[in-house]
């Protein structure tokens, strides 16, 4: 393929992204991925480039591009060389017109631009949600009890016990030590908030929103395969992805637990006042995952925002009645936005005298209210802010 025809590619690839985030559609990724498979003429390198292109424009645009080819003349204007590939060629993108004008630049759509510096977090702070993700990895101490071997050399010790950091793009999945199960992908963020469970062996755990189990693998470990550990979610698929990883890694304890919506403490009903330690990793505007999935931002609407700070005051709720006296509830979201954090938090303390806040004791973050906020630009991780609530 010519440069023009894969910034060709990439223009009708993010038509595709654009739509998505309007109707609620495919992500920006399955999307890339359908389009290779539909044109298999494109090459490794031509395959490296266009998913850039795609990328790169997605970053560069604050509010939702008008079309794809408006985020692609947005991107121009931070990369000049751009323009000379729009010369009308076969494959390649028409000559830009005199009247063409580029997509808006920016951060997010005003209104959540807003939001974000109503919650502490300046330009610079911004900027950097919007970087590239490097891949972290966690050592799965239920298989490996000291250093392990046999790993590229340039993976970078962490601040937090067995964590390891490569490259964005390692290729992790066709290691023998993945396939093995002794060690999970899993970002610093993610492996500090399950740190601050503070999760002991014997103990009975409830992950309230496990999703496909990165937490409840990680809490395994601490746990040392002895004990309760509860993996509870509505989302069946992702639920479903848990018993091949936990088998993967060595991981015994974990009971899956299908959620019905709305009905949740019927299912709960048996760990009810008995639950040492409840996580509730909620889900949230995702505003601390921007740098794996920029296009979300494009996806959040003030609406949706509302209804998820509703179902995060309900899933505290929920969590609450599982505590036993003594006992911890943790609170986590990948967000960056205070109503869905500290806001959470300071509003669920205020309607249960009977609870108080401890801040987790990590080597990550800042505080923030009553819990702690972990950023790209200073901790180097997503975004997450981590609670923990303690039952009188």
């Amino acid at each position: 393929m010519t440069p023009s025809a894969r910034l060709q590619a990439a223009i009708e690839i993010l038509d595709g992204v654009i739509d998505a985030a309007r109707s609620g559609g495919a992500p920006a990724d399955r999307l890339v991925a359908d389009w290779f498979k539909n044109h298999r003429f494109a090459g490794s390198k031509d395959k490296r480039a266009i998913r850039e292109h795609v990328y790169d424009a997605i970053r560069a645009c604050g509010p939702v591009p008008a079309s794809g080819r408006a985020a692609m003349l947005g991107l121009a204007e931070e990369k000049p060389e751009l323009r000379d590939l729009f010369d009308g060629s076969q494959y390649g993108p028409a000559a830009i017109g005199e009247r063409e004008r580029p997509a808006e630049g920016g951060i997010a759509p005003e209104w959540l631009e807003d939001r974000l510096i109503a919650s502490g977090i300046g330009e610079d702070e911004a900027a950097a949600l919007l970087g590239r993700a490097p891949l972290d990895v966690r050592i799965n101490r239920l298989k490996v009890s000291g250093a392990l071997e046999g790993l590229p050399e340039e993976g970078e010790a962490l601040a937090l016990p067995g964590a390891l950091r490569f490259p964005s793009g390692t290729q992790v999945s066709a290691w023998d030590a993945f396939a093995q199960g002794l060690i999970e992908v899993q970002d610093l963020g993610s492996q500090a908030a399950c740190l601050a469970v503070g999760a002991q062996p014997g103990e009975t755990v409830v992950d309230l929103c496990a999703g496909a189990g990165g937490k409840t693998l990680a809490l395994a470990a601490a746990m040392a395969n002895e004990g309760t550990l509860v993996a509870a979610d509505t989302d069946k698929r992702r639920l479903s992805q848990l018993g091949p990883r936990a088998e993967r890694a060595g991981v015994l304890i974990a009971r899956e637990v299908l959620l019905d919506p709305g009905k949740e403490a019927a299912a709960l009903e048996a760990w009810l006042g008995e639950a040492d330690r409840v996580l509730v990793d909620a889900p949230c505007s995702g505003t601390g995952t921007w740098r794996r999935n920029p296009e979300a931002r494009w996806r959040l609407s003030e609406g949706e925002l509302q209804k998820l700070t509703a179902l995060q005051a309900r899933l505290l709720r929920i969590a609450a009645d599982l505590v036993k006296p003594g006992g911890t509830l943790n609170y986590v979201t990948c967000s960056l936005l205070d109503e869905e954090g500290a806001g959470q938090v300071d509003a669920f303390l205020k309607q249960n005298p009977g609870w108080s806040a401890q801040k987790p004791d990590l080597p990550l973050g800042a505080p923030r209210g009553e819990g702690i906020r972990l950023s790209p630009r200073r901790d180097a991780t997503d975004g997450f802010f981590i609670a923990r609530l303690c039952k009188a």
